[in-house]
């Protein structure tokens, strides 16, 4: 009966010396609770994914000097650690069996993902054998990530002896992704009579989040034992176990998992590049009140600092609202008008406009006011600017580029606006601090007398529904008008969308949540006729 340490820990790409050290660790722990087997994630040693750092021939050496020293460590216990392994001109993406002070051997994923967020095949050949090992007693077959989601590899193990199937794992979030995985794996050892100890990577690395939630399944296909969801957690299973109680079995979901994702990623996104505070503009709307309770559960109050720069167009309502929530999150506020700024600026440019009739030009104009200033305080005191646009205003181009755009991060980038305002709602039942009228009323960028969203757009519910179809699952303009919506509406929309590409290449990072988030899983031309 193997006791086995599922080490989840939060790897950081590049950063090679810890990412040694945090396996260390779990190995002394294993030591510690009598275990026989420690699974660290996949590619722990180099943090996933490493992208083209892997070209670099001394991060490979590094590496694999890290893994000696691993090795060393591994008397009495076994460890299987995840690494880039390179085999004369070729890498490959390998898990080390260590044992016994030495590497006894090493496994080379045979599924390398090419699609979404994936480019393996950029830079690892496949392997081409299975790996079987005996620990205490039990033939375990190790894998990588991909490989258990192809049923005939699991097969194969099983066809072989194994009554344990082993999996090191990098599998990024979006929202569903937990319980579909966990149903997979589910599948796959009832399928095969296999116990399956899967040990996920968590942790936030740029647009990525890695949930976690590593599990141990029996050949039932009940779970076992679970890991914590988004937080680093070493899991003593034991193989076979009794399963997990219903009451014991929870599996977060729905607003909960996604906001979790949410505070992850960006509090890694901050403290692996070494930054601790955030600016953002308040404009007492809800992207930006979302985008401030965020980041203070990230980061905490004292690192968050809010700025108010109201315009001759900016409501009484809206300098309460965001003053409100400042005081409700107890975080630093200020006000910067930009009156001034906006008029020197129109001032200056009056002579080239030659009394044309004022328009979008003015409007964005009062974007980048404010974009300026938050890049000011920015750079004075060091702090990152969060930019607060949503998918649902980045997927149109509703957005002023070197404006509102402006941001070292944008933690909202891939919630739709009626995401936003869920999870705003369900934020506050937690703790009300959301002023209610930043949720009630109508969205304006009020860049000009009585402006709404509503001007330019179409109902956020109608717009979401024709972008999930657009952008995610790349229906066209006549599928989408066959599934009820209006022909110049479902038209209107994807030319925003194919016209904004431009922009988007030019936005900060932002956190996946969704299925298909711009940037790496979805990569259009920005010189690109095709329409529809």
């Amino acid at each position: 009966m193997p006791r086995i340490v599922l080490a989840q820990i939060d790897c950081t790409v590049g950063d090679i010396a810890r990412n040694a050290d945090l396996i260390v660790d779990a190995i002394r722990f294993a030591h510690v609770h009598g275990a026989d087997l420690v699974l660290t994630p996949e590619m722990a040693l180099a943090g996933y994914p490493p992208e083209d750092l892997v070209a670099k021939d001394h991060f490979v050496d590094d590496i694999a000097e890290a893994l000696q020293r691993i090795a060393l460590a591994c008397t009495g216990v076994t460890a299987i650690v995840g690494f880039v392994e390179r085999v004369g001109d070729v890498l490959h993406n390998s898990a080390a069996v260590c044992r016994d002070g030495a590497i006894a051997s090493v496994y080379r994923k045979r599924r390398l993902p090419n699609y979404g967020v994936f480019d393996e095949e950029r830079y690892f050949e496949p392997g081409s054998a299975p790996l079987l090992i005996e620990v205490a007693g039990e033939t375990c077959a190790v894998t990588i990530c991909e490989d258990i989601w192809v049923p005939e590899l699991v097969a194969e193990a099983a066809a072989l002896g194994a009554t344990v199937v082993l999996n090191i794992s990098a599998s990024p979030f979006h929202a569903g992704k937990g319980s579909e995985r966990e149903e997979m794996l589910r599948d796959r050892a009832a399928g095969n009579s296999v116990h399956l100890v899967y040990c996920n990577l968590v942790g936030g690395q740029d647009e990525l989040v890695f949930d976690g939630r590593s599990v141990v399944i029996d050949p039932a296909g009940n779970v076992m034992a679970r890991a914590e969801a988004f937080r680093q957690d070493l899991l003593v299973a034991e193989v076979p176990a009794a399963p997990l109680a219903a009451h014991e079995d929870p599996l977060r979901g729905g607003h909960d998992e996604v906001w979790g994702a949410l505070v992850l990623g960006l509090r890694d996104y901050f403290h692996k590049n070494g930054f601790s505070d955030a600016v953002m503009g308040l404009s007492g709307g809800i992207d930006s009140a979302l985008t401030a309770v965020l980041a203070v559960d990230a980061l905490g109050a004292t690192h968050v600092h809010g700025v108010a720069m109201p315009s001759r167009y900016s409501s009484p309502g809206s300098l309460t609202d965001a003053e409100a929530l400042a005081h409700n999150l107890g975080i630093d506020y200020r006000t910067l008008p930009i009156e001034a700024g906006f008029t020197a600026l129109l001032d200056t440019l009056a002579p080239s406009f030659d009394d044309l009739p004022p328009g979008v030009t003015e409007e964005n104009l009062q974007a980048r006011v404010r974009g300026m200033l938050l890049m000011a305080l920015s750079n004075k005191f060091g702090w990152i600017v969060l930019a607060t646009g949503n998918k649902s205003e980045l997927s149109v181009g509703y957005s002023t580029l070197y404006g509102d755009m402006v941001g070292g991060f944008a933690p909202i980038k891939d919630l739709y606006k009626t995401h936003v305002y869920e999870l705003a709602r369900w934020r506050n039942r937690a703790s009300e601090v959301i002023p209610e009228a930043s949720i009630e009323k109508p969205p304006s960028a009020e860049l000009r007398p009585g402006q709404a969203d509503s001007d330019s757009l179409p109902d956020y519910a109608l717009l979401d529904r024709v972008l999930a179809a657009y952008v995610e699952d790349d229906r066209s303009v006549d599928e989408i008008v066959a599934s009820g919506v209006a022909r110049e509406v479902a038209e209107r929309v994807a030319h925003m969308v194919d016209a904004a590409e431009y922009k988007r290449r030019q936005g900060p990072l932002g956190i996946r949540v969704t299925p298909k988030a711009f940037g790496k899983d979805r990569r259009m031309p920005v010189t690109n006729r095709f329409r529809g």
